[in-house]
């Protein structure tokens, strides 16, 4: 019994060894690697605008109303056209119509009620092109449609860029040009050399508008206020060294 014992003993030593030498293997293959962050930039132009607006009429007869609208709506598509857009490229949707009251006061002030006011009509369209200085043209003269008689109002133009795909595939492979050359120099200076990428990790993709104060999110920031536009993304990679 005495001899089974220290049989048993001895076997939990060389166990417990066995355990203590895989952590210690396994703590020390860890703390072989490297992790570095690449970052690449790159300025673009927008090749895409897209503006928008709604024109607006009010009437006593709905009738009236929906002939101000179509006149209006004769007169912008004409002055956009006029700036070398094409017709296909303007989108209108449908009019909005609404019955407009006011409230009826008595001479003290008393609620008494409401009265019918008229109808208000309302009718957004969509310009969208590649050519984004007539359009650029076109949002900031809208005042001449104004002074035809358009009720008009709009929203500032908005810049997209068509080739988008190819900007993040060029980040891609620049931020990860980047971040191999920080772990070559950390490793050079350790006296080691880099083996392959353990894990690699993309950061998040940023655009903010060129020359400007926007700041990045963490979901990623989109500008489209700006037509001149930076993007921004980083790659976390992990190589082990040997």
């Amino acid at each position: 019994m005495k001899r089974f014992n220290t049989i048993a003993i001895a076997l939990s030593i060389v166990l417990a060894a066995l355990l203590l030498g895989r952590a210690y293997t396994y703590k020390y293959r860890a703390q072989e690697t490297v992790v570095v962050t690449g970052l690449a930039e790159r300025e673009f132009t927008s090749d895409l605008i897209v503006w928008r607006g709604w024109i607006t009429a009010e009437a006593q007869e709905a009738a009236e109303g929906y002939k101000q609208i179509e006149q209006s709506k004769e007169k912008v598509l004409r002055f956009i056209t006029s700036h070398g857009i094409e017709a296909d490229s303007v989108v209108f949707m449908f009019v909005n119509v609404n019955k407009e009251y006011e409230g009826i006061y008595s001479s003290n002030g008393n609620y008494m009620g409401q009265q019918f006011k008229g109808y208000s009509l309302r009718q957004s369209f969509t310009v969208e092109s590649t050519n984004v200085d007539a359009v650029e043209a076109i949002s900031r003269e809208i005042s001449s449609l104004i002074a035809q008689g358009v009720s008009l109002e709009s929203w500032q133009p908005e810049y997209y860029y068509t080739r988008l795909d190819d900007v993040k595939h060029d980040l891609i492979e620049r931020a990860t040009a980047d971040a191999r050359g920080r772990a070559e120099k950390i490793a050079a200076a350790s006296g080691a050399r880099l083996g392959k990428v353990s894990e690699a990790r993309m950061g998040v993709f940023q655009i903010t508008g060129a020359n400007t104060n926007d700041e990045f999110t963490a979901g990623g920031s989109f500008n489209t206020s700006s037509r001149h536009k930076k993007a921004r993304i980083t790659m976390k990679l992990e190589y082990r060294v040997k």
